[in-house]
């Protein structure tokens, strides 16, 4: 189970503050925690994993994933936000040994994007999965359309059998996968994209990567049953959202994720995307920053330990690594680094985390610290769960719907009015 050490922030709040919270607000917190009905305008399909853990979804799901990793050379998921960076997450970190190459599109609006995207594709087998709960969002419906089209090129007729929808039932999207014979996979309606890794948006395309994604569900349930059965005072959730909450009020701006292993940059960008579009409502909400250590810590790592002092930080450490190295001596040169010889580098990176945390510290950034043993689909699972209900309650201390995006819509709503001039 992942571990959260947050003595840090309690020594800039004060122990009283945060359990004191806690403890005026057991009541929200029981309604928070009761169990959810439909609700039009908040989503919580994610609340309970088993929801969408259904033995016939995870086995139509495997079976096509198997299929195109029997078949395919190349995998393409078109998605934006929600749509694709969980799955991405879990692909960029944990499928790298894949044979099948799993590219990325309807994500942006670049024309040079799109047609190095087609030059890789010539002369592979390619199957595609595009992502999209309403159908509506510009930029997946512009590289469906473009895909579709050099898929039909390419296949003709069997174009069908590669391709994989996944929409909302009742939507154009899944009637034109039933016009076409494309296979149909659900994207929950109660289900909003920010919270959807641990449906089939998230799932099946981390399956066609090769990954397991039983192990995934199995973390996230773990991790549920670890939140609701515990304690509000000893609940690592509640008491995230609540120091999250505190330091908002007390003047605090940003929050920065910082991480060691580069394999969690893509994670970092879900959880930007899960607290920046779900908090920054209403002129509320902490900015959420991700900065990959030890590289960052060469720029961003000025700022965080001698600029404005209204940031905190939240580390997200692993233990053990699937590679490690030690470090030999070097015989022929001498380069002022033999203080390295047979250290491994996994300890000479700890010790980095180790000293950034007390530096960071000293500098009087409050620091949290989440520890996971490893990097694998069972504790990607856990901190997907974790992060995706503090975000909930956290969204909830401050008065705002963590469910809606009104401020994604307003540039959607600006920018059809501007193409249809052009209609």
């Amino acid at each position: 189970m992942l571990k959260f050490d947050f003595e840090n922030s309690l020594a800039f709040l004060g122990d009283n503050n945060v359990f004191n919270y806690i403890e005026e607000n057991e009541e929200t917190l029981k309604q928070l925690f009761s169990e959810k009905k439909e609700d039009k305008e908040q989503f919580f399909g994610w609340f309970n994993v088993e929801k969408w853990k259904t033995q016939e979804l995870i086995v139509k799901m495997k079976q096509k994933s198997q299929e195109i990793c029997e078949k395919a050379d190349v995998f393409v998921l078109i998605g934006v936000g929600g749509s694709n960076n969980g799955a991405r997450s879990l692909i960029k970190a944990l499928a790298k040994e894949s044979k099948v190459e799993v590219l990325y599109a309807g994500n942006n609006l670049s024309s040079n994007a799109i047609c190095e995207l087609l030059d890789k594709l010539k002369g592979k087998s390619v199957y595609m999965n595009i992502i999209a709960k309403n159908f509506e969002t510009l930029e997946p419906g512009l590289s469906f359309r473009i895909l579709r089209r050099f898929m039909w090129e390419q296949y003709g007729d069997d174009i069908a059998e590669r391709v994989i929808v996944t929409g909302t039932e009742g939507s154009p999207l899944h009637r034109l996968a039933d016009e076409n014979g494309y296979m149909f996979l659900p994207f929950p309606k109660d289900i909003g994209g920010r919270f959807s890794v641990l449906s089939p948006v998230g799932l099946f395309p981390s399956a066609a990567a090769g990954i397991d994604i039983e192990e995934i569900l199995y973390g996230a349930m773990e991790m549920e049953r670890e939140l609701k059965g515990i304690s509000f005072r000893a609940n690592p959730a509640v008491i995230y959202a609540v120091i999250r909450h505190l330091l908002e009020e007390r003047g605090f701006a940003m929050e920065f994720l910082s991480f060691f292993e580069p394999d969690l940059e893509y994670f970092s960008k879900w959880w930007v995307q899960l607290f920046a579009e779900s908090e920054g409502k209403n002129h509320k909400g902490l900015y959420p920053v991700a900065c990959s250590f030890s590289e960052d810590l060469h720029s961003v790592g000025q700022y965080i330990q001698s600029g404005k002092r209204n940031l905190a930080e939240l580390f997200l450490h692993v233990e053990n690594v699937a590679k490690n190295y030690r470090v030999h001596p070097d015989i022929k040169i001498t380069d002022g680094f033999d203080y390295l010889d047979y250290m491994e580098v996994k300890m000479i990176n700890d010790i980095a985390f180790r000293a950034t945390v007390q530096a960071h510290t000293s500098g009087s950034v409050p620091c949290n610290i989440i520890t996971v043993s490893k990097l694998t689909p069972y504790y990607f699972g856990q901190l997907f769960y974790f992060f995706q209900f503090t975000c909930y309650i956290s969204g909830m201390f401050n008065a705002v719907n963590p469910f809606d995006q009104p401020g994604v819509e307003a540039y959607k709503s600006e920018m059809f009015k501007l193409l249809k001039k052009y209609d």
